[in-house]
């Protein structure tokens, strides 16, 4: 029996429809829970914006977040990776320049960097997210840089790539794309959080929906795409569930005689 679960939230956790956890799901992970399965979440949301799983959050031993730039249980970090100064200060330069939205994830403040309601709109549709900060930019760089989210197309992400040499790009949509600290990614937080925990990766179980958690699906004993995934995951995927509203975290738990 696995010993550890590793939930993305959007798409996986919470529908998209319903911006809820589906009863099944939350009817799972009590039962994993009471069999001595530890749960994580493991997301590309930065820590103030997880605000749609109160419903299972008491489950819940510890968190990867910001892509694995930040991993917690309680109020210990796990780890934390910024990305250089020098680097987050030239993608935010490029902001100005090309006029995109960049939300900035910083180690104690998050805030959206030239704001339009684009941005807004993606983040209210999509996520159910409708209020973002706007702090002062010289604020934000006065602490560690997590994480940049620059609202912008591949083809703006093929442009500006050159100019970041030391970064890794994750994209959950074509709408914008997720900058950490090369090297991070959900991998790396499983991988520390396994040795934090003392759990083999071998007796760990990844899900997940898109392209930013590929490395974890990858990286985990047993990696499940949601039937709502995109191709690329479904492929390197070891099993392919139900949709999220289709009762897929239930289906593949029990698939796994995890419950």
């Amino acid at each position: 029996m696995a010993k550890a679960l590793f939930f993305d939230i959007d798409g996986t956790l919470v529908s998209f429809k319903t911006h809820n956890i589906p009863e099944s799901t939350i009817e799972a992970l009590t039962a994993a829970k009471n069999n001595g399965v530890d749960i994580f979440i493991s997301t590309g949301r930065p820590r103030p914006l997880i605000n749609n799983i109160q419903s299972i959050s008491h489950l819940v031993k510890g968190y990867i977040t910001t892509n694995g730039a930040y991993c917690f249980a309680g109020n210990q970090t796990i780890s934390c990776a910024p990305i250089h100064q020098e680097e987050a200060e030239s993608l935010l330069n490029q902001s100005d320049k090309m006029g995109y939205a960049c939300i900035i994830v910083g180690e104690h403040d998050l805030a959206m960097h030239n704001p339009n309601p684009r941005a807004m709109s993606i983040f209210r549709d999509m996520l159910n997210i409708f209020n973002l900060p706007e702090l002062p930019l010289p604020h934000m760089l006065n602490q560690n840089i997590l994480q940049l989210t620059p609202f912008i197309t591949p083809g703006e992400e093929r442009t500006i790539l050159p100019l970041l040499k030391n970064v890794e790009i994750s994209r959950w949509c074509n709408e914008f794309a997720d900058i950490t600290a090369k090297g991070v990614s959900k991998a790396k937080g499983l991988k520390e959080i396994a040795e934090w925990g003392g759990y083999p990766i071998s007796d760990t179980i990844a899900f997940g929906d898109g392209g930013n958690d590929l490395t974890i699906i990858k990286a985990a004993g047993i990696g499940v795409a949601m039937g709502n995934a995109n191709p690329e995951l479904k492929q390197a995927a070891d099993f392919i569930t139900t949709t999220v509203d289709d009762n897929g975290i239930y289906n593949a738990l029990r698939h796994f005689n995890v419950i």
